[in-house]
């Protein structure tokens, strides 16, 4: 069986006080997905590495163009044959827009706390609140390359 990928990107940027936030999207679909918070993203093509997936969605989906690094530690087995996994993600051009997505919202750990605290997220996506979590709070030397 061929395992297909869906790719998300941890876009993180440093806060003029120091600090980090993490730029999290509002799902506009499916139904049963629709409104929650998650790391923004898409179906990789047959055709791609996981990097060009994730430069080409977040172009598409918040018309920003970053450069992707490496992948969080997690994946997320979705279905037999469907993977979630996540990549670091520098934004070097644009500021991020909702094109497809209700919201966006950059959070510091305190805010990604509450979206999982009150279930706001997409449950896939809670499998990389450690390591968000890790970078959120980390010294300014830590964090994703």
């Amino acid at each position: 069986m061929t395992v297909r990928y869906v790719v998300a990107g941890a876009v993180i940027r440093e806060t003029p006080d120091g600090g980090r936030r993490v730029l999290m999207a509002q799902r506009d679909s499916p139904p049963d997905l629709a409104g929650l918070w998650e790391l923004p993203g898409g179906k990789a093509d047959d055709d791609e590495t996981l990097a060009e997936a994730l430069v080409r969605e977040l172009d598409e989906e918040l018309d920003i163009v970053v450069v992707a690094g490496e992948p969080l530690v997690e994946r997320v087995v979705l279905r037999s044959g469907l993977t979630l996994v996540a990549l670091w993600a520098r934004l070097v051009e644009g500021d991020p827009r909702p094109v497809e997505h209700r919201s966006l919202r950059w959070v510091d750990a305190t805010g990604l706390a509450e979206l999982a605290a009150c279930a706001d997220m997409v449950p896939a996506d809670t499998a990389w609140l450690p390591e968000l979590f890790d970078v959120l709070h980390g010294p300014e030397s830590a964090g994703p390359s």
